[in-house]
């Protein structure tokens, strides 16, 4: 067979398509590159802001909860637990309502609607967090003093959660305002998660008899389960890190209580709140530590996040083998 001629133009380009194809590598090499080196540089620069505090009170800054500027005396425990479990509850009340949200545009939602609603969905993670502050402190704190947390207290004031005095400012609030932040990204992250689920796989579940709610459970979720994890952990991480709407509803007080009524405290809260009046050397730098501490609570979150995702990678590649 004759082969055609190749142009001696395209001969000639070859050269410079591989310097190209070389330059355009090493290039977005350094672009995520430079990721990795401005998370260390973060780090270092908040490891170094916060020497004083680290060297006079190392551990005992994680396990005590005196937090006493006047007598320079700071301890991180209800802040660290603060977060903790603010983030959880948000992530509680999110992740549920995210992912049958994300189900209902995928799979139940008329096609006219899915559009609209989803772009609905997606503004309100436009909101400033300071205007979502400004609506829980007026309009949301009052119905959950009034109506919503008396009901949790007559059904479950049993258990050591629900009980104790109503102030509405709580850790309770705080977690629902977080997971009113975090759900448009879940949502998000999910419906295109679950659009990229293979038709093929409905239809086959289809084709065996199975009804739409065992179509979406064996041919979507879980398909798409480790996707929907990693929305989750991209939930997990904005809740860590929120502000100014938890400053405004949690109560901003250092105190570790069992109750979910009771007042709580964030470290980007406390930042927040008492970096402007650190007068003292030693205020600044334990402020500094608590900054490192949530750096260091977002990365051991996500790094526990990726162990456990390869957990669950691993674990179905080998039973699809079996």
């Amino acid at each position: 067979m004759a082969t055609a001629a190749v142009p001696t133009s395209v001969l000639q380009l070859r050269p410079a398509s591989r310097f190209g194809d070389r330059a355009f590598e090493w290039l977005t090499f350094a672009m995520s590159l430079g990721v990795v080196v401005l998370v260390i540089l973060v780090g270092w620069q908040l490891a170094r802001g916060s020497h004083l505090a680290i060297t006079k009170f190392g551990f005992h800054f994680l396990a005590t909860s005196t937090w006493d500027p006047v007598a320079e005396q700071y301890g991180a425990l209800p802040f660290i637990y603060g977060t903790v479990v603010s983030s959880l509850l948000a992530l509680i009340i999110a992740v549920p309502l995210s992912i049958a949200t994300a189900i209902y545009l995928t799979e139940l939602a008329p096609l006219w609607i899915r559009q609209p609603l989803a772009s609905g969905i997606e503004m309100l993670a436009a909101i400033p967090s300071v205007i979502l502050g400004l609506w829980g402190i007026f309009v949301m704190i009052p119905w959950l003093r009034a109506h919503a947390f008396p009901a949790l207290k007559a059904a479950l004031g049993w258990t050591p959660f629900f009980t104790g005095p109503i102030y509405g400012v709580s850790m309770l609030a705080g977690g629902i305002i977080i997971a009113i932040m975090i759900l448009p990204i879940i949502t998000s992250v999910a419906r295109e998660i679950m659009r990229s689920v293979p038709n093929l796989q409905r239809e086959a579940a289809y084709a065996l008899g199975a009804t739409k709610w065992e179509v979406t459970r064996i041919a979507v979720l879980s398909y798409a389960k480790n996707g929907l994890f990693g929305a989750a952990i991209l939930g997990l991480g904005r809740a860590l890190g929120e502000t100014m709407a938890v400053t405004m509803v949690i109560g901003n007080t250092p105190q570790i209580k069992a109750s979910l009524f009771a007042p709580g405290y964030t470290l980007a809260s406390v930042i927040a709140n008492e970096f402007t009046e650190a007068t003292t050397d030693m205020y600044l730098q334990a402020l500094f530590e608590i900054g490192l501490v949530l750096f260091g609570i977002t990365i051991l979150a996500n790094l526990l996040a990726q162990l456990l995702l390869k957990t669950m990678t691993r674990k179905m590649t080998t039973r699809v083998a079996q």
